[in-house]
Parts: structure tokens; sequence; C-alpha cells
């Protein structure tokens, strides 16, 4: 077994309750050294928890939400070359949904002068941008989430059961492989889920900070084929797990 196929394997079997040394000797059949080598690296990796005999998991720290004008100075070149990469994915006469958030507005002002194109969001960062370039506009009602400039909530819910898209294009606090959109909100998450059964694609914007993080409490699984555009380097190690992901096309715009 390939030694990040092992460690994987490792962090699964302590998550799961396998958690001291000679307990996981027997299970992959390798020696005490191995293990300990590769529990320090699942501890460097901020994965597990070294203790004495065996690690435990790691506690997921829940980060407070950034504000607006940080998240809009952080890695603007990054975002910038995320969303001309993910105009690729753009056709003429698409419907497409531009979620809230930096690096899709990002997205929205790098959209072509198109007047077959029609843009559904809940983004008021993007609106100024997508009027001024002469693209149809709809803006979903809902409560406003100033910290994000978006709207989301019962009413935001509602529009999205009369609405279908060809595309949408989405960002989060942080994605994960195996869990998911993580996001601020309850709300966030939700929305999230919903908006991703109204589409036939979904592309989600993610700068290489993002890949892994676990910084926020609120999940939305995504259960259907996606593809996830992001900065990182093509052999990076936040992209592994994506790249091995029976659900992910992974598209690098480093």
């Amino acid at each position: 077994m390939k030694v990040a196929k092992r460690r994987d394997a490792i962090f699964d079997a302590v998550q799961s309750g396998a958690a001291d040394v000679a307990a996981l000797c027997t299970k992959f059949d390798i020696s005490e050294a191995t293990v300990r080598r590769d529990l320090q690296a699942l501890q460097q990796d901020g994965r597990l928890l070294r203790v004495y005999g065996g690690a435990v998991a790691a506690p997921i720290r829940h980060e407070p939400e950034e504000s607006l004008e940080l998240r809009k100075s952080h890695d603007s070149e990054g975002k910038a070359r995320i969303a001309h990469r993910a105009l690729g994915f753009i056709e003429p006469g698409d419907t497409l949904f531009i979620d809230g958030g930096t690096t899709t507005d990002a997205l929205a002002q790098q959209l072509p002068k198109d007047d077959s194109i029609r843009v559904i969001t809940n983004n008021l960062l993007a609106l100024q941008t997508l009027s001024a370039r002469g693209i149809a506009v709809t803006l979903i009602g809902g409560e406003l989430r100033a910290g994000s400039m978006s709207v989301y909530g019962s009413l935001a819910d509602m529009a999205l059961e009369r609405l279908t898209f060809d595309k949408v294009f989405s960002s989060a606090d942080g994605i994960d492989a195996e869990f998911g959109v993580c996001e601020g909100s309850i709300e966030q998450a939700w929305f999230k889920d919903k908006l991703f059964r109204r589409t036939r694609e979904v592309y989600m914007l993610a700068t290489t900070e993002k890949l892994g993080r676990k910084s926020q409490m609120n999940w939305s699984p995504i259960h259907r084929p996606w593809t996830l555009i992001t900065d990182a380097a093509p052999e990076s190690h936040p992209l592994l797990a994506f790249r091995n992901h029976p659900f992910v096309s992974v598209v690098t715009a480093a």
C-alpha cells in the first residue's frame, strides 16, 4: 500500500476507534516505527492528535466568519485566475446561477457582454457589474446577510423551487472532498443544498486555502457529479482527496 493511502486508512481507523499503536500495527501489518511515523505525519497535517500510546481525532475548530472587506482583499489574483478558468465552461444561451461570495463576484466581473446569457443571483456584490455589461439579471429575494452581501432564508428557498439553471457557480468558506461544502450559517448551507438540486451542472470555485478547510459547522453535501475549479497546483497535496473522489472533476487555474 502506498504511503498516502496507508495514512488515509490509518486516519479512518483512528476515527473509527482503533487509536492505539499496537492495534494499528496488527490491522495494517506494519511495524511500530512505521505507525509512529505515520501518526506524526498525520498530526503535522492537522488531522490527528498524538496521545500516549496512539492518537485521537483532531477537534474541528470553528473559526469566526471573516468580514466581507477582508475576504474581498484576500487573494484577489487567485480569485481572478479561477474566474478566468471558469469562463471556459460558459456557453451562449446559458442560464447561470451566480451564488454569493467574492470569488463568484470575480466571475461576474469577467463575464462577456452577451445578451444571450441570463444570470440569476443572490449576490448583491455582482449586481452593478452584471447590469453594466448588459446581461439579463434576475435577483432573488430573501434576508440580507451583510457579511457576504447575499440573500438567504425562506424567501430565497421558495424562489429556488420555481427556478432551474444550466450551471451553478458557487463558493464556500471551505470545501472538503468527504463532507462537501461548509458555511457560516445553516441558512447558507441549506440554500446550497437546494441550489445543487436545481441545476444541470455544479461548479465550485475555491482558492487553495479553502480546500479541506472545516472552519465552520454547517455543511451541505454534494451527492452528485461536480467540478472543482481552483488555483491550487495540479499535483499539490490538498487536491489528492478531490482527484480520488468519484464525483469530482478537478480543473486547475494555477
